[in-house]
């Protein structure tokens, strides 16, 4: 029987990971972290509700990055979330210090646990340009590291690394997934800023599709579509 546990956040990639995964391994755990950020707590409760509609065994696994001194604007902190597009500088400002290689940790550790062979992960392409723990050579050294730590040689896989968002956008529309039943924005209150880099990616990764993102209003996606037009410059005709 194949085992892999998933760590999903409730945003788009990893959905879209947890459904793509489901149709893989005969039995599947999910892992969300509460590390303190602005938005972990609406992330979660999507989280939650895919796991739910997947019949997945879902867990919340707090880390208190804020008392133990990690610094990162995306946190619960006075910092402001910076707007404008991933590949911008001031993105930089949303890094939180080897969060993926934590959290890859802690749930090698559970996957040893319950016999499981694998951990997976959603990053992707688009992270590269601020997040050094979303690389593939990241996710290659760390699988290489579990598989050398735990007797079971678990690995870290991470299928999406080679893929823009708009690609497992893709994947997910076709596997039928309710993406207003997802959570992206960094600034973590009841509706998306539409202005964050993350914001400003899931805009963009619908718009690519000729999808409309089903989260927002019209008037919201109106808006949204024209501030990403503002900071992306090489989009498609659609």
């Amino acid at each position: 029987m194949k085992k892999a546990v998933i760590i999903c956040s409730g945003g788009c990639d990893s959905v879209t990971l947890l459904h793509w995964a489901k149709k893989q391994y005969d039995e599947i755990e999910a892992l969300t972290f509460d590390y303190g950020s602005k938005h972990n707590k609406r992330e979660q409760e999507f989280a939650k509700y895919q796991c739910d509609l997947l019949g997945i065994k879902h867990q919340i696994i707090n880390l208190d990055f804020n008392s133990w001194g990690f610094k990162s604007n995306l946190l619960q902190n006075d910092l402001p979330i910076p707007e404008g597009h991933y590949a911008a500088d001031n993105m930089k400002q949303t890094v939180v210090p080897y969060r993926n290689g934590i959290m890859l940790s802690i749930a090698t550790g559970y996957a040893d646990s319950i016999g499981a062979e694998a951990v997976f992960l959603g990053s992707h392409r688009g992270d590269r340009a601020q997040y050094p723990d979303c690389t593939t050579e990241f996710t290659q050294a760390q699988s290489l590291a579990t598989q050398l730590g735990t007797s079971s040689h678990i690995k870290v896989i991470s299928p999406f690394n080679d893929l823009m968002k708009w690609d497992i956008l893709k994947i997910g529309l076709k596997l039928g997934i309710d993406y207003s039943k997802t959570w992206s924005c960094y600034v973590g209150k009841e509706r998306p800023c539409l202005k964050c880099g993350t914001c400003v990616e899931r805009t963009e990764s619908f718009y690519r599709n000729g999808s409309k993102d089903t989260l927002l209003t019209y008037k919201e996606w109106d808006d949204a579509v024209d501030y990403m037009k503002s900071v992306v410059t090489d989009l498609p005709k659609v």
